[in-house]
């Protein structure tokens, strides 16, 4: 079995799933939407985020570099990642934590015993573990090992997807989880793979058969001004919802915002070419009312 990598674990979360959460983040994602707000999740492998204010000067981390892969410039730690084999000494000497890694690997066991820790927290609320990512679905073995492992415990399980994986996966995946965090972008083909590289066709599909074996499911829309915030793409989204079999799904409307800027620039890329903007309370209700016509659960945030 492959191990995936872990980038973040995110205790007391309360907006994953019901009650409090710790929320483990796996690495790597078959879609790149523009507005990604976890860049550092797209790639599956280990990378490094350097944050030039922070960065005093100290020359640690030049000093240990095996590869010789780091220069101190007027514009702070310059790597070079043709010798630079992401090894993560210089972010352990930082002083500052300038640089960090982002991408850790954990065993089944160990990540269990984390998750045990905030038993307290999570049976108080009737909480549970959310598995999240980057897309956890793009490592199945390792998914499934960890949801089962939780369910002997009696552990709720959650798992956020974006839909994009092997519709077999994805049943198996449902006969060990409790909840589904499903993604539903764009509904159309071209404009979903303008937005996020990839056709939305296996997705919807996935959509439909979750729905009709009896999963639980909550809609999550980013909803983002000039890729899906106009009332056509929401009465779209909201006729594909209402026409699903099976017990309809709550929505949950999540307005953009550029928070996750700053992750871009530790990157070292550019964030929002794409004129991307947050919609507004008007447009935001306007949409609420749209699911609310087709008598679907909606609500902003969640």
């Amino acid at each position: 079995m492959k191990q995936p990598l872990i980038f973040d674990i995110k205790r007391y979360a309360i907006n994953d799933g019901p009650g409090i959460r710790i929320t483990v983040f796996l690495k790597g994602c078959p879609l790149s939407c523009k507005w990604c707000h976890n860049p550092e999740s797209q790639a599956p492998q280990a990378q490094k985020l350097y944050t030039e204010s922070k960065c005093i000067g100290a020359q640690e981390c030049v000093k240990v570099c095996p590869e010789d892969a780091l220069t101190l410039t007027p514009k702070g730690i310059v790597t070079d990642y043709e010798a630079c084999t992401l090894c993560g000494i210089c972010s352990d000497v930082c002083p500052t934590k300038a640089i960090e890694m982002s991408g850790r690997m954990y065993d089944v066991d160990e990540l269990v015993q984390i998750i045990e820790k905030e038993r307290v927290h999570i049976d108080q609320s009737n909480g549970g573990v959310t598995f999240s990512g980057g897309e956890p679905l793009m490592h199945p073995v390792f998914l499934i090992k960890m949801l089962k492992a939780c369910g002997n415990k009696n552990i709720h399980r959650t798992v956020d997807t974006c839909g994009f994986a092997d519709t077999e996966t994805m049943l198996e995946v449902a006969r060990n989880t409790e909840l589904f965090l499903f993604d539903l972008k764009v509904m159309d083909p071209e404009k979903h793979k303008k937005w996020t590289g990839v056709s939305n066709k296996l997705i919807l599909e996935n959509l439909k058969v979750l729905s009709e074996s009896g999963a639980k499911i909550n809609i999550r829309i980013p909803f983002i001004k000039n890729v899906n915030a106009d009332e056509r793409s929401v009465r779209e989204m909201a006729r594909f919802v209402f026409g699903l079999p099976g017990e309809k799904p709550q929505v949950n409307i999540l307005p953009y915002h550029s928070i996750a800027a700053n992750k871009y620039i530790k990157l070292g890329t550019t964030y929002n070419e794409f004129n991307m903007a947050e919609p507004t309370e008007k447009e935001q209700n306007k949409a609420l009312a749209i699911f609310q016509e087709f008598g679907l659960e909606a609500e902003i945030g969640g």
